[in-house]
């Protein structure tokens, strides 16, 4: 019997007896289709994240003073000589002062957040502007009120109106919007990335009454450097505080490395609990093929009878599994992509399927059917072609 053959008498068994192989495949089918929704969420997920970092830039390194461990309190002017006295590891640096704020237009009267920065921000941060301009180095020496609002801030406000050049007042103070900034979310709604405002951070000290900046963004030369750069602050800081406690510094791609890695290790567990389906579905397969040999006993005898070998016997056989097996791989593929497209189009979570993953689950599909094929295989082969004519 050649390969052909084989392939059609499985088929023909397949088909003969529909509902009984459909139940064999079902545990199959599960198992390839969790992997596949399971691998597709965490790597949705995975790349969402990322793609997030990785527009704030890998080269950035963001610092937190404590000022509860040391007297000595660092303000713009030391940050900024910092990244002076230090090009091959800095370009620049932009502090954050953050609020909030009741911003009022004509009758929209809402709280918002209120973020105080430098002309530098928009580079570090990837703040996009879509009409306008952003802040300026004038702006923030001559503590101008003015402001660059976000999207929703734009579309509330001035619903039906261009926000340039007009009014909006912050906390009672009247600033001048100078720039509407892209939109930084596809949803744009209240409380989002959207829904705030920028101004000068020497406005924003005034504003809010706070004198001391406690959060800083470095923009590192270059993203090969930005680990040295990121050493290289920690030892500045150390040196000019005195105390490791007094500051916190965290660089972007170390952040996203580490992301990376613990969404790595949970697609592989998850990839795992999920791939204790398919072993069930294997053992489904055993199962209904040592069924089927103890039911063609009488056809296994009279095959060896008339001269067929152990090999023709075992090849027949783990074809047929083969092909259950592949079939329920083929209908959990369809399954999983289908449910991957379905939860990334009708919910908020986003599904990544990637073409390895969906023939690595082939691959399994079929390597499950050769290893829990082989038993029943070889039982058969093994059958006395006497004791198997006589097996009623």
């Amino acid at each position: 019997m050649n390969i052909g053959q084989a392939f059609k008498m499985a088929i023909s068994s397949v088909i003969s007896n529909k509902m009984r192989s459909f139940l064999t495949m079902l545990g199959i089918i599960i198992g390839v289709a969790a992997v596949i929704i399971m691998v597709a969420l965490v790597q949705g997920t995975t790349n969402d994240i990322t793609s997030r970092m990785e527009s704030m830039g890998t080269n950035l390194i963001n610092v937190t003073l404590t000022g509860r461990y040391s007297s000595v309190n660092l303000d713009m002017d030391d940050m900024e000589k910092l990244v002076e006295g230090n090009p091959e590891y800095f370009v620049s640096v932009a502090p954050s002062i953050n609020g909030n704020v009741t911003a009022k237009v004509g009758t929209v009267n809402e709280n918002t957040s209120l973020l105080g920065t430098n002309q530098h921000y928009s580079t570090i941060l990837n703040a996009e502007v879509e009409s306008g301009r952003f802040i300026t180095e004038q702006d923030v020496a001559g503590r101008k009120k003015v402001a660059v609002i976000g999207k929703y801030i734009a579309n509330h406000y001035f619903e039906g109106e261009d926000p340039l050049g007009q009014s909006i007042k912050i906390s009672g103070q009247v600033f001048t919007v100078v720039g509407v900034l892209k939109a930084k979310t596809t949803n744009i709604s209240q409380n989002s990335q959207d829904d705030r405002i920028i101004i000068p951070y020497s406005a924003a000290q005034r504003l809010l009454r706070n004198a001391i900046i406690r959060s800083y963004s470095f923009q590192a030369a270059s993203k090969e450097v930005a680990e040295k750069a990121s050493e290289k602050l920690e030892e500045l800081l150390l040196s000019l505080l005195g105390n490791e406690n007094a500051y916190n510094v965290m660089n972007q791609a170390e952040m996203l490395e580490t992301v990376e890695s613990i969404m790595g290790t949970m697609s592989l567990m998850l990839g795992g609990i999920a791939g204790i389906s398919l072993l069930v579905g294997g053992i489904g397969i055993m199962n209904i093929m040592l069924v089927s040999v103890t039911e063609r006993t009488r056809e296994i005898g009279i095959r060896k009878a008339i001269g067929a070998r152990r090999a023709s016997i075992m090849t027949q056989f783990i074809i047929e599994s083969i092909v259950v097996s592949g079939l329920g791989g083929i209908m959990g593929i369809i399954w999983g992509m289908t449910g991957s497209y379905l939860l990334g189009k009708f919910t908020s979570i986003p599904t990544s399927v990637s073409v390895s993953i969906v023939i690595l689950s082939a691959g399994i599909s079929a390597g499950i059917g050769i290893f829990f094929g082989w038993y029943p295989a070889n039982k058969a082969s093994k059958l006395n072609p006497i004791d198997a004519l006589r097996f009623e």
